[in-house]
C-alpha cells in the first residue's frame, strides 16, 4: 500500500483543489493606441446576452478543451469578438489569475497592433471603447467591500459539528473596485484585473 502511495505522489504537480468543477475562463487585457495615446480597450456585452448583458469587461471566455493553454484560449476569444485575424495580436505578458468560489480567471496583456481593424461581433458585444493609460494611471477607483458569510441550509448536521449551530464559521471581504470614464463604470472582476494591471505596471 505505502508503494502504491508513493508512486501516486511521485513526480505528481499541485494544483487548485476542486478546480474541476470550477469555469475556467481567459481575457485579455488589450493595449492599443488610439488617437495618439496608448490605451486599454474595454467592451460591452451584447444587451441580449444571458449572463452579465451590457456590462463592461475584457474580451475573453471559456478556456475550450481544443485550445493549447489559458493564453491561446484568451487570443482566440478576442480574435473572435473583435474580429481579428492572426497576427492582430501581440501577447506581452501574464497577470496572476484570479478563484473564486465559481471559477478561474486567467488574465493576460496583449497589444492590438491596429485600432481600425477591430469589428466588433454583434453576437457578443454591444461596443468597443477605449480608455487612456495615462487617465487610469491619474484615477483614484471607489473601493467597496461585499461581505462572504457561510450560510448552511437547515438540514446541516449540526450535531456532528463543535458548538453546532454557534459554530464560528470564517466570513471574508471581497474588494470591489469602481472606475468612471464618461458614462462608463467599470467594476467587477474587470476592475480587479485592471486595478491589479495598473499597480504591477506603474
Amino acid at each position: 500500500m505505502l508503494n502504491s502511495i508513493i508512486q501516486s505522489l511521485k513526480n505528481r504537480n499541485a494544483s487548485i483543489m476542486g478546480q474541476e468543477n470550477l469555469f475556467k475562463s481567459s481575457v485579455l487585457v488589450p493595449l492599443v493606441e488610439h488617437n495618439g495615446e496608448l490605451c486599454i480597450l474595454f467592451e460591452e456585452r451584447a444587451h441580449h446576452l444571458k449572463r452579465q448583458p451590457g456590462e463592461i469587461c475584457f474580451p475573453g471566455g471559456r478556456i475550450d478543451p481544443t485550445d493549447e493553454d489559458e493564453l491561446a484560449a484568451a487570443i482566440r476569444e478576442t480574435r473572435e469578438e473583435l474580429g481579428l485575424g492572426n497576427s492582430s495580436i501581440e501577447p506581452l505578458g501574464s497577470l496572476d489569475y484570479i478563484v473564486t468560489p465559481f471559477q478561474i480567471v486567467h488574465p493576460f496583456v496583449g497589444r492590438i497592433a491596429d485600432f481600425a481593424k477591430i469589428r466588433p461581433n454583434p453576437d457578443e458585444v454591444a461596443s468597443v471603447f477605449c480608455v487612456p493609460l495615462a487617465y487610469l494611471r491619474k484615477a483614484t477607483p471607489g473601493l467597496h467591500y461585499v461581505d462572504l458569510k457561510v450560510i448552511p441550509p437547515e438540514d446541516f448536521p449540526f450535531d456532528q459539528i463543535p458548538n453546532g449551530r454557534n459554530y464560528k464559521w470564517r466570513t471574508g471581504k471581497i474588494p470591489e473596485y469602481f472606475y468612471y470614464y464618461e458614462d462608463r463604470i467599470i467594476w467587477g472582476l474587470t476592475a480587479r484585473i485592471l486595478h491589479h494591471f495598473l499597480e504591477m505596471t506603474k
